[in-house]
């Protein structure tokens, strides 16, 4: 009897939440390593320049305690709500919109569909992102009201967008093979098999398209003048070669293949219920 929209945009809201939360300690140390602890100093910044993933991770816990691992969190909960239920209802609606006559999706159509559904979530939450980074990596922003005061001290409200240009260029082949590889993988493996297929389409997508993550990273770091997405790349690939494009891909990867996961398969169960309850409101109706 609930709208089914409402469903989709509920189920995609709380599968973001869920797996963000259990996968962000991992966020942080990808965070910090992926800007080279630009803000950081002492033993922590020390322990994130030496790139060891399980250096940096110990030293927060000794430096900040338990809830260090969590730091930044709150924001990235409020940016995924919206964002996951966005993205992944938006996907489903212009699915629907791009069918062929047929009925039927094409490849190209299915990519376009999630490309397209990345770049709306991102427009409607990316000013949430850039708080979120800069509360993870600046020791100085304790709290959202003073990250937001960093970030508008530097550059008003054009602050908070940072990336942008170079976000939605990554985000939509991330998330056109993300999602695409994820119903494709649903004709080859097993029923109930959600989870191992949204872990190995975010493998695809995260491998490709790691790069791009880190060049906005740190565009969104600068707080004087503007920085291109080549200049970004040319400084990374200076000071550390290809590798500096890669760094903090493990920790992102332990993080965000089972998040992936449980995302999609909340998100796919929910689809599932939703067929059967149909179906079951279909078989009563004939019957009466």
């Amino acid at each position: 009897m609930i709208p089914k929209p409402v469903v989709l945009f509920a189920a995609g809201a709380v599968a973001g939440a869920i797996g963000k939360t259990v996968t962000a300690p991992l966020d942080r140390v990808k965070l910090l390593l992926q800007t080279q602890g630009t803000l950081v100093e002492g033993a922590m910044g020390q322990a994130i320049r030496s790139g060891n993933l399980w250096q940096a991770f110990a030293t927060i816990g000794r430096e900040e305690g338990l809830r260090g691992y969590w730091k930044g969190n709150t924001p990235q909960i409020l940016r995924v709500i919206p964002y996951s239920a966005t993205q992944l209802y938006s996907y489903e609606v212009l699915k629907r919109m791009l069918r062929g006559p047929d009925g039927q999706l094409s490849l190209p159509a299915r990519f376009t569909a999630g490309g397209c559904a990345g770049i709306i979530a991102s427009l409607v939450t990316y000013p949430l992102d850039t708080l979120r980074l800069r509360l993870a990596v600046d020791p100085a922003a304790r709290s959202l009201k003073g990250a937001s005061r960093v970030l508008f001290r530097e550059g008003s409200y054009q602050a908070y967008f940072r990336g942008l240009g170079p976000s939605l260029i990554g985000i939509f082949p991330y998330m056109a093979m993300e999602l695409a590889v994820f119903d494709l993988l649903s004709d080859r493996m097993p029923e109930g098999g959600a989870f191992g297929r949204g872990f190995l389409s975010a493998f695809v997508a995260t491998s490709c398209c790691y790069p791009l993550d880190t060049v906005r990273r740190q565009i969104q770091l600068q707080s004087r003048g503007r920085m291109s997405m080549m200049q970004a790349a040319r400084l990374i690939l200076q000071r550390d070669g290809v590798p500096g494009m890669y760094r903090g891909f493990v920790p992102n990867a332990l993080k965000n293949l089972p998040n992936k996961g449980i995302r999609l398969a909340t998100f796919d169960t929910a689809k599932r219920m939703i067929a059967a309850s149909e179906a079951a409101a279909h078989e009563l109706e004939a019957n009466q």
